[in-house]
């Protein structure tokens, strides 16, 4: 696949810079990969448009996590918390990305709120990244919920505001971790659920904490020159159980979102057996691509040459969606986190043809 595949035209106009008044009220374009063909649709018809199938969600919690700071010399610093070292308590390190107008030097102090949270850079790491120590009188991460920022994506062009510490969060977000949100989950409400949950759905969860990585654009001639970001995820017995269960009962794997697909397939083993535990994961998936898990996806419209938009067209074939996002273009989709949606539904559980080509 050459990555100027990845490529397509889209006017700033149509990225979405804040969400929809109702999570749910979200435009819909629903790809039927029997046919190969695609509608206009919107958010709410997705309980009529599925058989009951077993929704897998990713729970994982977006960190208020960009740290507006102060130098001990007076200059302004800024940091972006990226995975927490160890434990949580009053006393934490971070892995972080810092900038500065001077630079961030290893034994520099920091100060967050005047004094309210105390940071240390310990020492430099790969890829600009830092090492830094959070001081503070209280648990690190109640501070940080009164004095960190939500870190929306680069492409939103504003500051974050109080109604992005609730709508840059999943109704079902549990496990603090992440400082992107896994946005096809933006779109479902509380009552979209329960009406999922009374035609037949249920529900499985995992974790992925979705990392900086996630906005990085493929880089070189190849997609096998690019080099995967890492993120940690975590897979629970039980979802193991309820994916088997759904397996045996011909009901569709569906994965909200691309951080779900990911840690499922990651999970996988060759001939489709899921592992549970916690790893690290850095599959990059792209055409040609054989899906071991998962047979249905809800998704964004994501980046051009992105990671992301690889993985969609591996699931749902490269010719399909360039049409699909041609299409979204033309008829005023909102693009990336805040923006619409697709439904990717596949054939039968566990059925992968066609996919990629």
């Amino acid at each position: 696949m050459r990555i100027e595949e990845l490529d397509y035209k889209l006017p700033a106009e149509l990225i979405a810079q804040r969400p929809l008044p109702e999570r749910d009220a979200s435009r819909l374009i629903h790809i039927d990969l029997a046919s190969g063909t695609f509608t206009h649709r919107m958010i709410r018809d997705l309980p009529e448009l599925l058989p009951p199938s077993l929704m897998a969600l990713n729970d994982t919690k977006v960190i208020p996590a960009r740290l507006l700071c102060r130098k001990a010399t007076g200059g302004r610093a800024e940091l972006l918390l990226v995975e927490r070292l160890g434990a949580g308590g009053s006393d934490e390190h971070w892995i972080a990305l810092g900038r500065t107008s001077k630079g961030l030097r290893p034994g520099a102090d920091l100060e967050v709120a005047g004094g309210e949270l105390r940071v240390t850079i310990e020492k430099r790491l790969e890829a600009g990244q830092l090492e830094v120590r959070l001081c503070a009188n209280e648990p690190i991460e109640r501070v940080l919920s009164r004095r960190g920022l939500v870190p929306l994506p680069p492409y939103i062009r504003r500051d974050a505001d109080q109604d992005d510490a609730e709508r840059y969060q999943t109704v079902y977000a549990q496990k603090v971790g992440a400082v992107a949100a896994p946005t096809a989950g933006l779109h479902l409400s509380r009552r979209l659920l329960a009406e999922l949950e009374a035609r037949g759905h249920r529900f499985a969860r995992l974790t992925l904490h979705i990392g900086p990585g996630t906005f990085a654009p493929v880089r070189g001639e190849s997609l096998l020159e690019h080099h995967m970001h890492q993120e940690r995820y975590e897979l629970p017995e039980q979802t193991v159980e309820a994916i088997e269960r759904a397996k045996r009962d011909g009901r569709q794997v569906l994965a909200v979102g691309t951080t779900a697909v990911r840690a499922l397939e990651s999970a996988a083993d060759a001939g489709g057996r899921l592992q549970p535990g916690s790893r690290a994961t850095s599959l990059f998936i792209y055409p040609p691509y054989e899906f071991r898990v998962v047979d249905s996806l809800l998704t964004n419209f994501h980046l051009p040459r992105s990671t992301l938009l690889a993985l969609v067209m591996a699931f749902a074939g490269r010719e399909l969606i360039k049409r699909v996002y041609a299409a979204a273009v033309e008829s005023g989709y909102r693009f990336f986190s805040y923006g619409d949606a697709m439904l990717i539904q596949g054939k039968q559980p566990g059925r992968p043809e066609n996919r990629g080509k």
